[in-house]
């Protein structure tokens, strides 16, 4: 994996777990007089992050699945355009010479020396 793509995975990842964390602890905290969480607060918390880790894990295994499909959908549609395109230049070729004038299609006669 070259060092883009790990930065990319990285800043993915911390992108997630900040709206996680941010998420979990708008929903959670209630009580900021103590330094630590209550009993309440920090089951709400492990269930928070539970079930948006649960819920994300479900997304990339739908999304591993879906994947292949959707890149064979797209190269069959890049297949298609690209033998469309080529059907409309043979087409607009083949008019061409059907317009062109017999003098047009005549090949010029070599030079010979004599």
């Amino acid at each position: 994996m070259d060092a883009d793509q790990q930065l990319r995975n990285l800043r993915d990842f911390l992108l997630v777990y900040n709206r996680m964390t941010e998420n979990c602890f708008q929903h959670c905290t209630s009580n900021f007089n103590y330094r630590n969480l209550t009993m309440d607060e920090e089951r709400c918390v492990d269930n928070c992050a539970g079930k948006l880790i649960r819920s994300n894990h479900r997304l990339m295994g739908t999304y591993v699945q879906l994947m292949p499909r959707m890149m064979q959908r797209r190269m069959d549609e890049i297949e298609s355009k690209a033998a469309e395109n080529a059907k409309a230049a043979e087409a607009v070729e083949t008019s061409a010479v059907a317009t062109a004038t017999p003098q047009e299609l005549q090949l010029p006669q070599p030079v010979t020396d004599r």
